[in-house]
């Protein structure tokens, strides 16, 4: 009886074995909920939320969150920190690949279709997650697109730009929601009366669970605005921040700040009643335990079919003189580029529970389908990484690219290189990417560019040498067959 939740569990046994402790043996008998983060699939990885914003169709993108909801929910996970709903204009912020762009009306649908997708029309069904709409508010406005960074905003650019994505969500059932932690206008979020009070509880009379991110409460201490962590825990108990996530400081000085009368015990009570209150909706308190034999296979055919679906449709064609589709007369195929078989890279940043190996990349799926039709492939990987300064085998890059009636060259950027912390100064292809095209080029061949990459990135001197760009960004476990 003393944890309530549980992040990163995914033995279904070890859950089951730690939800009978706190059913049957604790003096309450309260059941935990299991959390993870469930970013754009499960085991079945959808594209990356950015390439789903670009299918503009909110029913795929509902598909896509159904399925890794049913896949989550057969591994005990109940909960999910998704969607981020951050709208941002600065593409060297890391995060840009895990929200949906620059546009709010579309931030807010596509944000509204993933918390349908994860509740489904009943939250009680045991395949049914709860969502958490996050973060609130203004993570992806930070300056110089640093993760973590200040973000100051006038009034009027929060009311119309920042803030709608959320309410569309918090209107759509979203069960939870999660405060950012950047400041703003010098008022971190997990302590900012004006936007959790105000805002969220008074104006919007949002009622659901509202937990801090990774320790960010503590990090009140960190930006300088609480002087001490029993500080940090009134301004975000304050704050109505019902769950103090990985930090100790709730657990440390809440009794203190009672017996002080600093805080109410009704503040307390509000907390735990919003808890309760998710457990309860989510069906925990009759159905704790998790059977595998009551869900469908994961990576089963249907749900590879919603991420093939989801992954043809996030892709964006900028350029096209004609080589595209693929014409009968094409006999031989050159394949080129550090994206072609990069099985983990193509599943995008925030792949907790995506394995490579279940990834069907470009050179396998083309490959396959080449065979079919009686036409050679010529495969050379010529840069490692995306990063990589130097291409290797170069007489062989060129020699595939001379024998080729048609070049497809897969550029962008390794998953590791957007996400969470990882932000980039300088938005270009990376590594000798560019010099690639050129060697290509002068081989005076048709050229077809696919840029996989986790942001928009800049490519305007590769432009003039393509015959067509696709646009497709990390695609997830179906991206080749996409």
């Amino acid at each position: 009886g003393g944890i309530g939740s549980v992040l990163n569990e995914t033995n279904v046994e070890v859950q089951n074995r730690i939800q009978k402790i706190a059913v049957e043996n604790s003096r309450l008998g309260i059941p935990i909920i299991f959390a993870r983060d469930v970013i754009h699939g499960f085991r079945t990885i959808m594209p990356i939320p950015l390439a789903q914003a670009a299918t503009w169709d909110p029913s795929v993108v509902e598909a896509g969150a159904r399925v890794a909801a049913n896949e989550a929910a057969s591994s005990g996970i109940r909960w999910t920190f998704s969607p981020m709903v951050d709208v941002t204009r600065d593409p060297r912020w890391g995060r840009i690949s895990e929200g949906y762009g620059e546009d709010t009306y579309l931030a807010s649908e596509i944000g509204a279709a993933t918390v349908r997708g994860y509740q489904g029309k009943d939250l009680s069904d045991k395949n049914s997650i709860a969502a958490c709409v996050k973060h609130f508010a203004a993570y992806g406005w930070a300056e110089g697109g640093r993760d973590y960074n200040s973000a100051n905003i006038p009034e009027n650019e929060l009311r119309d730009v920042i803030l709608p994505p959320f309410k569309k969500c918090i209107d759509e059932g979203a069960l939870s929601l999660m405060p950012s932690f950047n400041d703003i206008n010098g008022v971190p979020s997990s302590g900012n009366e004006y936007l959790m009070n105000n805002i969220l509880r008074k104006e919007w009379q949002y009622n659901g669970v509202v937990v801090s991110d990774w320790v960010s409460i503590s990090q009140l201490t960190t930006h300088g605005f609480a002087e001490s962590g029993k500080e940090a825990a009134r301004m975000a108990i304050n704050s109505t921040l019902d769950m103090d996530m990985a930090s100790p400081v709730y657990e440390t000085y809440l009794k203190e700040l009672l017996r002080e009368g600093t805080i109410s015990i009704a503040q307390i009570d509000e907390a735990v009643a919003r808890i309760l209150k998710m457990k309860f909706e989510l069906g925990l308190f009759e159905n704790p335990y998790t059977n595998q034999s009551d869900f469908p296979a994961m990576l089963n055919q249907h749900n590879l079919e919603v991420a093939k679906k989801a992954a043809i449709e996030s892709a964006v064609l900028l350029k096209n003189d004609g080589v595209l589709p693929i014409q009968n007369k094409v006999k031989t195929i050159a394949i080129i580029g550090p994206l072609a078989d990069a099985p983990h890279d193509q599943m995008g940043t925030w792949v907790m529970d995506g394995d490579k190996k279940n990834s069907v990349t470009p050179l396998a799926a083309i490959s396959l389908k080449a065979k079919e039709l009686g036409m050679k492939v010529i495969y050379e990987r010529a840069l490692e990484l995306s990063r990589s300064k130097n291409i290797s085998n170069r007489d062989a890059v060129v020699k595939a690219a001379s024998q080729a009636d048609l070049v497809l060259l897969f550029l962008g950027e390794e998953s590791i290189l957007s996400g969470e912390s990882h932000c980039r100064a300088d938005i270009n292809l990376p590594g000798a990417q560019e010099e690639l095209v050129a060697l290509i080029a002068a081989q005076n061949k048709p050229m077809a560019t696919i840029i996989m990459a986790g942001r928009p990135l800049t490519f305007e001197h590769i432009i003039g040498q393509n015959s067509a760009i696709l646009y497709a960004m990390h695609g997830g476990t179906m991206a080749g067959p996409a």
